[in-house]
C-alpha cells in the first residue's frame, strides 16, 4: 500500500467513530459491524467481506495506541497536501539554495536533534515516523521491517448460563480470523507460478520521489505497493492478497464469579504476530443468562420463598433452595413480615480470595386464594380475637399531618 492510499484511507469513518473516540467507543463499534458483516453470516455476499476486511484493516491500526498515534501524526503531516517548509536562505525556490534537492528524512532527523535527541542517533527520520505503518522503509534499509510486533487482538463472545457464570466453566469456542491462503500458501500467486522481483524498485519496497519545491522523501513503491514483488497471476482463491479467513476450534476457561458483559482476556491465543513477535490476546466478551429463581447482587445471591400467614406469624424452619441445587434449612423468627431479608452465609458467589459470597432470602407471605368452610371459620374467629389494628399508626400519621 503507497503512502498516498494509506493516508487517503479514513478509517474512523470505516468504523464510523470520532477522531477523538476512546478505545472503548472503538471497540463497541468495531464488534457492532463485525457481527453485521462477518462471512458467516454473509455466505453469498462478496461485498460484505469486503466491508468486513475494511472494518478489520481500520480496528487492527486505530485500536492500537502506537499504531493509531503513528497513523495521525502521518495524516497531519501529510492530508492537507504534503509537507511544507518555510522559505528562507536556502530553504525553497527563494532562497539561495532555492536548486538544491531536500530529503524531507534529513529535514526530520534535524526535528529530532533539536528536541533533544542528542547527536545523529536522535532523530529517527521519515523512517522512523513512517516504519511502523509501512513496515519499513526510508534510508534505513530493512531496519524497521526487522522489528517484532505483536500479533492483532482477537474478539469474542460466549454465553453461559446462570450456573456456570456463578461456578465457572470451560467451555468450547470457534473463531474466524485471518489467515494464509491455502491455495498459495501465502504467496498470493497462482499455484504453479511465483511472485516477480519488481523492476520499479528492485525488491526493496520503497523508492525515492519528489513532493516539489525541491524536496524528496521515501516512500513504498506505487507499483508494487511497497511488496518488493508483483503478482502477475494472482490466486483465484484470495485473489492475490495471499490471506483468507480459517476457523479455529480452542477451549477457554471462564473463572467462577463472572459477571454479564464482563470481558475476560487470554494471553496469546490471538492473531500470529508479524517477523517473530508474540501472538496477541483473545478478548471473550461474556453474556449471562437469567435463572427462573436466583438474581444476583455483587457477590450475593438473591431469591424469593413464599411463607404461609402462620409460619410468618408463629415461626417455622422452612427449606431454602441453593444454586447447587442441595436446599438449607432456614429458621423463620415468630412475628416475621412480609417482605423481610434474610441471610444465609456462604451460598453466594465465589470470590478471588476463596470465600463466597452469601444468599439473601426475602420472605414473601403468600395469600391463600381458596379457603374451605373449616379455614374461614378458624380465620374469622382469629381475626374476632385479635387485638392489634396493624392501621393505627397510619391514621395517627395523618391525623398529625
Amino acid at each position: 500500500m503507497s503512502t498516498r492510499d494509506y493516508i487517503e484511507k479514513d478509517y474512523y469513518k470505516a468504523l464510523g467513530v470520532a477522531k477523538d473516540a476512546s478505545q472503548a467507543d472503538i471497540k463497541k463499534a468495531y464488534r457492532k459491524l463485525a457481527r453485521k458483516y462477518h462471512p458467516d453470516a454473509n455466505t453469498a455476499d462478496a461485498k460484505a467481506e469486503e466491508r468486513f476486511k475494511e472494518v478489520s484493516e481500520a480496528y487492527d491500526v486505530i485500536s492500537d495506541a502506537s499504531k493509531r498515534k503513528e497513523y495521525d501524526e502521518a495524516r497531519t503531516l501529510f492530508g492537507a497536501g504534503g509537507f511544507r517548509v518555510p522559505s528562507g536562505p536556502g530553504r525553497g525556490a527563494g532562497g539561495a539554495g532555492g536548486n538544491a534537492t531536500f530529503d524531507l528524512n534529513d529535514l526530520l532527523g534535524q526535528m529530532g536533534q533539536r528536541g533533544g535527541g542528542g547527536g545523529t542517533g536522535g532523530g529517527g527520520g521519515l523512517g522512523d515516523l513512517l516504519g511502523g505503518l509501512f513496515g519499513g522503509g526510508g534510508r534505513g534499509g530493512g531496519r524497521s521491517a526487522q522489528v517484532p510486533r505483536k500479533g492483532t487482538d482477537l474478539e469474542a463472545e460466549l454465553t453461559l448460563g446462570f450456573a456456570d457464570s456463578v461456578e465457572g466453566v470451560t467451555s468450547p469456542l470457534r473463531l474466524t480470523m485471518p489467515a494464509p491462503c491455502t491455495t498459495c500458501m501465502g504467496t498470493g500467486a497462482k499455484p504453479g507460478t511465483t511472485p516477480r522481483v519488481c523492476p520499479e524498485c528492485s525488491g526493496t519496497g520503497h523508492v525515492s520521489r519528489g513532493a516539489g519545491g525541491g524536496f524528496a522523501f521515501d516512500e513504498p513503491c506505487r507499483e508494487c505497493r511497497g511488496q518488493g514483488l508483483i503478482i502477475d497471476d494472482p490466486c483465484p482463491t484470495c485473489a492475490g492478497t495471499g490471506r483468507s479467513f480459517s476457523e479455529r476450534s480452542l477451549t477457554v476457561r471462564i473463572p467462577p464469579g463472572v459477571r454479564d458483559g464482563q470481558r475476560i482476556r487470554i494471553k496469546g491465543k490471538g492473531g500470529a504476530g508479524e517477523r517473530g513477535g508474540p501472538a496477541g490476546d483473545l478478548v471473550v466478551t461474556v453474556h449471562v443468562g437469567r435463572h427462573p429463581i436466583f438474581g444476583r447482587t455483587g457477590d450475593n445471591l438473591t431469591v424469593t420463598v413464599p411463607v404461609t400467614f402462620p409460619e410468618a406469624a408463629l415461626g417455622a424452619t422452612i427449606p431454602v433452595p441453593t444454586l447447587n441445587g442441595t436446599p438449607v434449612s432456614f429458621k423463620v423468627p415468630p412475628g416475621t413480615p412480609g417482605g423481610r431479608t434474610m441471610r444465609v452465609r456462604g451460598k453466594g458467589v465465589p470470590r478471588k480470595d476463596g470465600t463466597r459470597g452469601d444468599l439473601l432470602v426475602t420472605l414473601e407471605v403468600a395469600v391463600p386464594q381458596k379457603l374451605s368452610g373449616k379455614a374461614k371459620d378458624a380465620l374469622e374467629t382469629f381475626a374476632a380475637q385479635a387485638s392489634e389494628d396493624p392501621r393505627e399508626r397510619l391514621r395517627e400519621a395523618a391525623g398529625s399531618a
